[in-house]
């Protein structure tokens, strides 16, 4: 079960750059839970089953248009009965005069009215897309994050096995760091986002040196605010009683907020070069993206040499 989150109103407003035609009394507390914008259809037609309440409503030109060949008495009724369910806000669109007896059932029933410049397709797929991300289910995880040649590859393990050093080796490459320590994912539609909470976020903890901070000792270019997870790489200590796969014919999986995401096991022995590791992974994990699998081609070529499967 996830945690629901929520985007207060005011902080919609300021990102999107919104007028306040009228300010209701719980302005400063009202938040937005839900990522999807209503536009009044049937509503205005007097039709309210299945209304959901919850969702920020706008209007553009149609619907401003219908409710002006109404008369002031129909119009009355009609704004009466639709503020009367309190919805977080309703956005005027296209800056179309806020209608007075609108403005009087808003004040009527204390619903925020709010205005904008743009056009309503453009302004409600901005919103959209803004709330989906911010309102996305999220969790923490403790790993690396870095991007590596175009890869977003999410490394994780037991603390003490070298990731944080790894993301140095990768920097120095040319790589670029997401997040170190805790990655926080979010689920945007079926992909997964991750990025680095605030408080570390460009910061790398390397035991005996202590905090580097990579926007500064490595360049700006070497930090990235956030990033798909493609690959999930999780590096464990060598056993010898453990069988590895050698030849990754089967693809493996691991559920991360219900996604499936690649995932690649690798242990670790004193001296293997885990930066390489990762960047082969990396160049790897896109060719499985783009069909190609080398497992399967060096299956068949030795399959043809023998005559008969293995």
């Amino acid at each position: 079960m996830f945690n629901v989150y929520s985007v207060p109103l005011t902080t919609l407003v300021k990102e999107f750059e919104l007028e306040v035609a009228y300010r209701s009394s719980d302005y400063e507390n009202i938040q937005l839970t839900v990522a999807d914008v209503a536009r009044p259809g049937l509503q205005l037609a007097g039709y309210f089953d299945h209304f959901e309440p919850m969702r920020l409503q706008v209007m553009g030109n149609v619907e401003v248009s219908y409710l002006q060949k109404l008369s002031e008495a129909e119009r009355a009724m009609t704004l009466d009965r639709y503020c009367a369910y309190k919805f977080p806000a309703l956005l005027i669109t296209r800056y179309n005069a806020v209608d007075p007896v609108c403005l009087e059932m808003a004040k009527k029933h204390d619903v925020t009215v709010l205005r904008c410049h743009e056009s309503t397709s453009t302004i409600v797929s901005a919103i959209i897309a803004y709330l989906s991300a911010t309102l996305a289910s999220r969790i923490t995880r403790h790993g690396v994050l870095m991007e590596v040649y175009g890869e977003g590859i999410l490394l994780t393990g037991e603390s003490g096995m070298g990731k944080s050093e790894t993301a140095v080796e990768l920097l120095k490459r040319g790589h670029r760091l997401i997040a170190d320590d805790a990655v926080e994912i979010r689920k945007v539609g079926n992909k997964l986002i991750g990025s680095a909470p605030d408080v570390v976020r460009n910061y790398v903890e390397l035991r005996g040196i202590g905090i580097i901070n990579v926007a500064k000792l490595f360049g700006m270019g070497a930090v990235k605010a956030e990033n798909e997870i493609d690959l999930v790489v999780n590096v464990v200590p060598w056993d010898q009683h453990q069988s590895y796969d050698r030849l990754g014919l089967e693809d493996q999986y691991t559920d991360i907020l219900g996604v499936q995401i690649p995932i690649n096991t690798i242990p670790i022995t004193p001296g293997r070069n885990l930066a390489v590791i990762l960047e082969v992974a990396a160049m790897n994990n896109r060719q499985r993206k783009m069909g190609y699998n080398p497992a399967k081609e060096f299956t068949e070529q030795i399959n043809n040499l023998v005559g008969e499967p293995l």
